[in-house]
């Protein structure tokens, strides 16, 4: 099976330009994906280009992640209803850190290859071209009728807000980048999400116009969640590659929680497994969906490629001391326990402020459990706040100094699967 093959069963490609597979075919090919330092961490949403460029390096050809530290500055209209905010170049080159030291994780950049992994930073080129430079060396090549027909812009100039000169420059920025590959890099292909297929084939017509050389690209389609919800965001926001952002162990539950239907589709997406291992796991999850032997993999298989093996065994410790045996009074965990839960919620409290006691709706604003009292109020009347394992039920439930655990802890767990470890001092 060829890179495109496995890419096409794994529901990783979208849309294709003619001649791709036969380009990836005749010769080892350098190809790139960019990414945008809008933070200092990638999220979960980076997660498919990055193993399209870990696949791509598998199969024998040299990738090259390219961070936007030039565009970064000017903002992607793709996908957006509205003007990004344009960060300060102090918070962009912290950005810009960030996401390169998280990417260098992923592959492989040992010289010795004959297709070893590159970073690029198209800031690098960009800062020694003048306005002029731009025009004449790449604005004249690209009619504004051909930049107009991309889907991208043309819903920005129908939509309300319309779209400035800044980010309607944006895909012959990024087009600029593939020819500046090309010309230095050999660089044939250019991968990414579907809603860069405008500014990615702006690439190309470059290369062709300018250069008078060929280059292809190929996209992935935009991972969504059967429910309709956002992929990667949950109710406490993005799930982050970051440890610090989101912890192995939120990042190993945002897997785990998958539906049926989802987990069906990453497990093929997210991880190596072979097409064989993958069947065998779905006939087994059929036969017993209680099990959740498929989620259980996939939260696994992602949050090792990840965070690591170490990281996984204390998420994955983590999970059993908390769900394993959810009727076990909360009181049967030690301090050991409850001090080694990794990735849980650690809140620091005031002892004297439950001294006479305080009103859980109170107690889980105070504490920003929960955002404020009256989502606090509609927690605990909806059945979503337990203290202890134990469900309150009622507003007026006072929480004191006779529920702490070991005299000094709290655990509280809000809804399903959000959880709190909460220390008195």
């Amino acid at each position: 099976m060829n890179l495109i093959e496995e890419l096409r069963w794994r529901g990783m490609i979208q849309d294709i330009m003619p001649g791709t597979e036969e380009q990836l075919a005749k010769e080892m090919t350098t190809g790139y994906i960019g990414f945008d330092p809008t933070a200092d961490s990638l999220h979960i949403g980076s997660l498919v280009p990055i193993l399209l460029l870990v696949h791509f390096q598998k199969a024998g050809h040299k990738p090259i992640a390219l961070v936007g530290g030039a565009t970064g500055m000017v903002g992607d209209p793709s996908g957006k209803s509205e003007e990004r905010n344009l960060l300060s170049e102090e918070v962009l080159n912290k950005n810009v850190a960030g996401v390169k030291a998280q990417l260098e994780k992923f592959l492989d950049f040992n010289p010795a290859l004959p297709n070893a992994a590159e970073m690029a930073n198209n800031y690098d080129w960009f800062k020694t071209i003048s306005f002029i430079d731009f025009l004449r060396d790449a604005g004249k090549h690209i009619t504004v009728n051909y930049m107009m027909a991309k889907d991208s812009v043309k819903k920005r100039i129908e939509g309300e807000t319309g779209i400035s000169y800044t980010e309607f420059a944006y895909q012959l920025m990024q087009g600029y980048d593939f020819y500046w590959l090309y010309q230095n890099k050999n660089c044939k292909l250019q991968m990414g999400g579907s809603d860069q297929w405008g500014n990615m084939t702006t690439g190309t017509e470059l290369i062709r116009r300018k250069g008078g050389g060929e280059a292809f690209v190929f996209t992935n389609p935009l991972i969504t969640k059967a429910d309709g919800g956002k992929f990667g965001k949950t109710e406490s926001g993005n799930v982050w590659l970051d440890a610090n952002r989101t912890t192995p162990y939120q990042f190993y539950q945002f897997w785990l929680n998958a539906s049926d239907t989802d987990a069906e589709k990453w497990i093929r997406i997210f991880t190596f497994l072979s097409r064989d291992a993958i069947h065998m796991l779905l006939e087994e999850h059929k036969a017993n969906p209680g099990a959740r032997v498929l989620q259980k993999t996939l939260a696994q298989e992602v949050t090792r490629f990840v965070h690591g093996e170490e990281a996984l065994a204390e998420a994955v410790a983590t999970t059993e001391k908390l769900f394993a045996n959810q009727h076990a009074p909360a009181e049967s965990l030690s301090v050991e326990d409850l001090e080694s839960l990794e990735g849980v919620v650690k809140i620091a409290f005031t002892k004297e402020k439950i001294a006479a006691g305080i009103d859980i709706v109170s107690f889980l604003a105070e504490t920003a459990i929960a955002p404020s009292k009256g989502e606090a109020r509609k927690l605990v009347q909806g059945g979503g706040i337990s203290i202890n394992r134990k469900k309150v039920e009622a507003i007026e439930h006072k929480i004191d100094n006779s529920q702490l655990l070991h005299g000094q802890y709290l655990l509280a767990q809000k809804g399903k699967k959000y959880y709190y470890l909460v220390q008195f001092n």
